[in-house]
């Protein structure tokens, strides 16, 4: 057989085989694709990784803080046993967050960052706030520690997102954007500060700007308030001296194996150790007193030595997978509130999630940034419990979500947990009456005939000047949204008349003849 005649056996085979490989692919791909299309797909996403991350978090705790705990207080279940107490009062607040109305949600709002803004000073005084390793961060409530930075981030997400969303309904301008918000996340970080407490201040630093991002801030204002935020965050980390001596460790100017270095190091051998299967769980090295803090910051030190590789690469996916969700019901949200509340809310737990990965594996400095549900934390694991449950909230608000429980009701998940209707998003009228102006309608909604008085037309209001574009309507909502950019009407023609044909004139039949006699009945 010549070369020609084998060619096109070869290409024969090759098409088979990318067939064959098209079609493993197509098969997971169009399983994704079916259960994306449900209308609860991202409520049963999110009860599932919380689900998941929670049990899973409780297991590692468990395993990373028997020696230290037993070595500390004589029990190895003393840690553990807290950070029961804290998920399953997460895990209430979860279903109450879930259960809540969204005009409730955004009532609670104001109160909230109120309430944990005073906890933040009281903190700070001697005798109230709980004193530790050189650092008031916590109050001591019938022997649980109550960590206020924590819930903080909470409160700021969902004020924020309510205080946005109200103002880019009025079009507000870039100070009045700007003003209410950004003052008072600096109060914020300077309370935290003094605890003292950067890596708290980081993300709030991290809320501020995506809910700034989210309600269209202009990209020149955006990039000035990241760059201002960097450099006060370097400044304050050369400041104070271990903080220094982190970032210089791992510049690698400081060369000190047992100084400020150590808890990196240690945590990359115990990676090492894990290999690609891991150790088995429970049958960590690090966690026997040479790895500080294994059950909390590098909690993904143990997890990556007992169950390897395939473990950590789980848990990578795992918060993938909720980033993913979490952005998704921002964008099918028609509630400029959940829409900016969902969005801040993921941002948040996946760059602490992203920033406890990297410095765990020797890609960022250490910054004491906890990994949400799985860290030991009790404050921080009820406070993303309750972020998650709010994500949850949101998917059920989704718009096919709405108007499938409308008409099939809830499934088996939604009967056993007994939850209430969803309600559809109905923009203020306010809005409404914007959007008309907007779009060039006239200001009454009514038809024209209804709006004529003594047969002539009602004279329309006083017309306002054209508003200048605001910093919200870059991502095209809210009322600012710019409408400069529309393509005009085309100017008529006026040779358009002589090539049209001339209508024939029509004749009309002419009347009949009046009917003699008396009338007949009206029917």
């Amino acid at each position: 057989m010549t070369d020609v005649e084998a060619r096109p056996a070869r290409t024969t085979s090759a098409r088979r085989s990318a067939t064959s490989a098209g079609a493993w692919w197509d098969g997971p791909r169009n399983v994704v694709a079916g259960v994306l299309r449900r209308p609860l797909a991202s409520f049963h996403l999110i009860v599932t990784l919380a689900v998941i991350l929670t049990v899973f978090g409780l297991v590692m705790v468990l395993s990373a803080s028997s020696v230290e705990g037993y070595s500390a207080k004589g029990s190895a279940y003393g840690l553990f046993t807290t950070q029961v107490v804290f998920a399953v009062l997460g895990s209430v607040l979860f279903y109450v967050a879930l259960r809540v109305p969204v005009r409730h949600i955004r009532r609670l709002a104001a109160p909230m960052m109120a309430v944990t803004t005073v906890m933040l000073a009281l903190v700070l005084i001697p005798g109230i706030g709980n004193l530790s390793n050189g650092a008031r961060r916590w109050f001591v409530v019938a022997g649980f520690s109550v960590q206020p930075s924590e819930l903080v981030k909470l409160a700021l997400c969902v004020w924020g997102a309510h205080l946005l969303s109200s103002r880019l309904r009025e079009q507000a301008s870039l100070k009045e954007l700007l003003v209410p918000l950004v003052p008072v996340a600096v109060l914020i970080c300077t309370l935290i500060i003094l605890e003292p407490n950067l890596s708290t201040t980081i993300t709030i630093a991290i809320i501020v700007g995506s809910l700034l991002w989210f309600a269209g801030l202009h990209i020149r204002v955006f990039v000035m308030f990241v760059a201002t935020g960097a450099a006060l965050a370097v400044m304050l980390a050369l400041v104070e001296g271990y903080r220094s001596q982190r970032v210089q460790s791992f510049l690698g100017n400081i060369d000190d194996p047992q100084g400020a270095g150590y808890q990196a190091r240690q945590a990359r051998y115990a990676l090492a150790n894990g290999g690609v299967f891991g150790q088995g769980l429970g049958q960590s090295r690090a966690k026997w007193n040479y790895l500080p803090n294994a059950h909390n910051d590098f909690i993904f030190a143990i997890i990556g030595e007992e169950l390897g590789l395939l473990g950590g690469l789980t848990v990578i996916a795992l918060f993938i997978l909720l980033a993913f969700v979490g952005l998704r019901i921002a964008l099918r949200a028609v509630d400029p509130f959940l829409r900016m509340m969902t969005a801040a809310i993921t941002v948040l737990v996946s760059v602490q999630a992203l920033i406890n990965i990297g410095y765990v594996i020797g890609l960022l400095p250490v910054t004491g940034i906890q990994l949400p549900l799985l860290s030991a934390g009790g404050t921080s694991t009820f406070t993303v419990l309750v972020m998650l449950g709010l994500l949850a909230n949101a998917a059920r608000h989704e718009p096919e979500a709405v108007a499938a429980l409308a008409v099939t009701g809830d499934g088996r998940l939604g009967r056993f947990l007994r939850l209430p209707q969803p309600e559809s998003y109905v923009p203020p009228r306010v809005q409404q009456w914007r959007a008309r102006r907007a779009q060039g309608r006239p200001d009454d909604a009514r038809p024209a005939r209804d709006r004529v008085v003594g047969g002539h037309p009602r004279p329309r209001g006083r017309q306002s000047e054209p508003r200048r574009r605001g910093p919200a309507s870059y991502f095209g909502f809210g009322a600012g949204a710019d409408t400069s950019m529309r393509r005009p009407h085309p100017e008529p023609d006026p040779s358009w008349r002589s090539q049209q044909p001339v209508p024939r004139p029509r004749v009309r039949a002419a009347a009949p003849a009046a009917r003699q006699g008396p009338p007949g009945p009206r029917w």
